[in-house]
């Protein structure tokens, strides 16, 4: 699906993070872009954003967790820009805490989100493009959607669900012939203003489980996954192929060792109180830092580039090129023996 022209694009969760950053690279490519999220700060800010790196943007105050808001901000894009190209779905929010101090309503709130905006977006998605036989899905995934740790249990159930009700649609996809796409990009711990306005129940400030990347290290991943969608799906940061192959490798390891680091590589040395402000209801409009943009708190501690990226999508040419060079190898041995 590699275009030049621009494209209309559909960026859920757009107010901050991830979808912040993936926003504005579609805007530096002068792409038509629509932003889906609660926070109306942000999503000015987002906005702004987008149309000063040369975009043109469409805010939509939206909570993917209801369809029915969904469907008609989809309708809304195409009546503002034209036919949707490209829909990516980032939006979440979650609870840091044991499971059993998690409230049903709470993990029911995160699982709507979290999973269930996945659903929403994609079929507001599909009941566009499949008439059109043309378009592309990008679901932001994360290698917790592979191997779940302690103290996420609600946001690693959704990455999961989202896995797996993705391989669904894409083999439907697939027997229809469609050339319409779904693809998965699985992230590693990123550098997001979440860590500071996620409800969390931790004694101190809750942290990404290093190393960790820059938003912008997402938002490259997600515009290859855009030009790019027939793959199933992007690793990004060593840090996520290094989980998901020792998951497939050796998960009852990863068990006893997350069980003994999880819960403080989860944190930092920051005490927080148990009334700190969160958005798992709410957006946190109309505070000072209401708009605070892709980057949370670690920008001292992230990195700035993943050559994993690269790597995920040469996969298969390095391998023959691996395979021939051992070939190679041992031919040149035989010779000299």
């Amino acid at each position: 699906m590699t275009t030049t022209s621009s494209r209309t694009v559909v960026v859920t969760g757009a107010s901050a993070g991830t979808g912040r950053a993936a926003a504005q690279a579609f805007g530096q490519r002068g792409d038509r872009v629509a932003l889906l999220a609660r926070g109306q700060d942000g999503l000015r800010g987002a906005a702004d954003d987008v149309e000063a790196a040369g975009g043109t943007a469409l805010a939509l105050p939206t909570d993917v967790a209801d369809f029915e808001q969904v469907d008609a901000a989809a309708t809304k894009v195409e009546n503002t820009f034209g036919p949707i190209d490209v829909w990516v779905n980032v939006a979440f929010t979650s609870v840091f805490a044991p499971f059993t101090e998690i409230a049903p309503a709470e993990f029911r709130r995160v699982t709507e989100v979290s999973y269930l905006g996945f659903v929403h977006g994609t079929m507001a998605a599909l009941a566009r493009m499949k008439p059109r036989d043309a378009g592309a899905i990008v679901q932001v995934g994360s290698a917790l959607g592979a191997r779940a740790i302690p103290l996420q249990s609600a946001y690693c159930g959704a990455k999961h669900g989202i896995n797996g009700f993705t391989e669904s649609v894409r083999t439907e996809l697939l027997h229809d012939r469609s050339n319409v796409h779904i693809t998965v990009v699985q992230m590693p711990a990123l550098n997001t203003p979440q860590f500071d306005w996620v409800l969390s129940r931790l004694p101190r400030h809750p942290q990404p489980v290093p190393p960790i990347y820059q938003p912008e290290v997402a938002a490259r991943a997600i515009l290859r996954a855009a030009d790019h969608p027939q793959r199933k799906q992007y690793w990004v940061g060593a840090s996520t192929a290094l989980t998901v192959l020792a998951q497939r490798m050796m998960p009852p390891v990863l068990d006893r060792y997350l069980a003994r680091t999880g819960y403080s590589s989860q944190q930092t040395s920051q005490p927080v109180g148990p009334d700190r402000p969160n958005n798992l209801w709410q957006p946190l409009d109309e505070r000072p830092d209401s708009d605070r943009g892709a980057h949370g708190s670690f920008d001292d501690r992230s990195i700035s580039r993943s050559p994993q990226v690269w790597l995920s999508r040469h996969a298969r040419s390095l391998s023959v090129a691996a395979a021939a060079l051992t070939a190679g190898g041992a031919v040149l041995t035989r010779y000299r023996h």
